[in-house]
């Protein structure tokens, strides 16, 4: 495995497949052909990187666990709802937390994203349920034996804003994301992978769903339940994730034209940068230490980016018209700010193919000069992780584009 690139210098020459020609070599001229150069694209990402979710639906029932309407002083309404999904006989659950403002006067617009250590890491409230799933220990966020514990309550607060978000009239969601998959490699038999058998694919097992795809399947079930929710207007969802969490929500907006709007912080490597940069994290790299976040057939892509039949920013295309917000931060080579820039650049013709508004400018942007369109852009200073900078223009996109 080659050296880590992290200069400009060193990236080497490539071309991108174009996101408006279609595999038989048409150009897509109008908007009307679109959606079959776009079914062509989905099944390319699913073939060769995320792996294709099984075919059979599942029953989705969600369980009212808790209402609490004095939750942040007051402020909120707090509802834990217990989410069922079944299939043969088999169930799996998953620990909705939903927060709405006290004041609002209907269904509100929402911030949907999995949590990386639990529903109780956002707000430190007892109320909340610990997860029963299975977590990475850390002495620092009170976790031990893989099982969340008290100490751990509201350690992620910080990451997840609630009082700002409900300020400003947006209601905040979220599932711990190993109540969907635990993060490591099992061959793919424990969390919602489970649920399913082999007579559940139409598809060799290299191409089935890794990690992320059912991280992404798993966003997509609580929209089931969002639906049916009458705090929350399941039509104007925005999913939203930061680092491997990002590349789920990508790849949820990618296959799930129901959510109204995507965001991605920092997401890096199969999330926003392009592959055949081979800045930063590579895929080899990826495959190497995270075998299940992709599909088995992606192994024969490792330090062979340029044969991939796919990039990024036809991942971002996939999303089109709707908006799509991309951040990096300058000390974050790991994840290759440029190269998620560039994604969007790249997809942006897709974008001014279906509606006159995308990316407002193909120049790189300076550290906290945002740019805001249907196809949106930031540079934080500082390093890999989520702030209160981040979710200010997070929010002045969701006012612009889901109020």
């Amino acid at each position: 495995m080659e050296d880590v690139i992290t200069e400009e210098s060193r990236v080497p020459a490539y071309m991108l497949p174009d996101p408006l020609t279609m595999e038989s070599g048409r150009r897509v001229s109008g908007s009307d052909q679109w959606p079959a150069r776009r079914a062509e694209i989905l099944e390319l990402f699913e073939r060769h990187l995320y792996g294709r979710a099984p075919e059979t639906r599942v029953s989705v029932e969600g369980v009212v666990i808790s209402e609490h309407t004095d939750a942040l002083e007051g402020r909120a309404i707090l509802k834990q709802v217990e989410l069922r999904l079944r299939n043969k006989g088999k169930v799996h659950k998953a620990d909705v937390l939903i927060l709405v403002p006290k004041s609002a006067k209907g269904p509100v617009p929402t911030f949907l994203g999995l949590s990386f250590f639990g529903n109780h890491t956002l707000l430190d409230d007892r109320r909340i349920r610990l997860p029963e799933s299975w977590l990475s220990n850390s002495k620092v966020l009170g976790i031990t034996d893989n099982r969340a514990t008290d100490d751990s309550r509201g350690v992620e607060s910080f990451h997840w804003p609630a009082d700002l978000i409900l300020e400003r009239g947006f209601g905040l969601c979220s599932v711990y994301c190993g109540d969907f998959d635990p993060d490591f490699d099992d061959g793919f038999e424990n969390g919602v992978h489970g649920l399913f058998t082999d007579e559940d694919f139409n598809l060799p097992p290299e191409q089935r769903w890794g990690t992320i795809a059912g991280w992404a399947w798993g966003l997509s079930r609580v929209v089931d339940y969002l639906e049916t929710d009458p705090l929350v207007d399941a039509s104007r969802v925005a999913v939203m994730g930061h680092s491997r969490l990002g590349k789920a929500s990508l790849w949820a907006g990618a296959t799930d034209p129901r959510f109204a709007a995507v965001i991605s912080n920092n997401s890096g490597c199969g999330g926003a940068a392009l592959f055949r940069r081979r800045f930063g994290e590579r895929l080899a790299r990826m495959n190497a230490t995270f075998p299940h976040w992709l599909n088995k057939r992606s192994l024969a892509y490792n330090e062979q980016e340029q044969l991939l039949p796919v990039d990024q920013h036809q991942l971002i295309a996939l999303m089109a018209p709707r908006p799509v917000y991309v951040a990096s931060a300058s000390e974050d080579l790991w994840a290759d700010p440029q190269g998620e820039f560039l994604s969007l650049v790249h997809a942006d013709p897709v974008f001014r193919l279906l509606t006159a508004d995308g990316l407002p400018t193909k120049s790189w942007p300076e550290p906290e000069k945002p740019l805001q369109g249907r196809l949106s852009y930031h540079l934080r200073q500082g390093r890999h992780d989520i702030v209160a900078y981040d979710w200010e223009q997070y929010l002045t996109f969701a006012q612009r584009y889901l109020t």
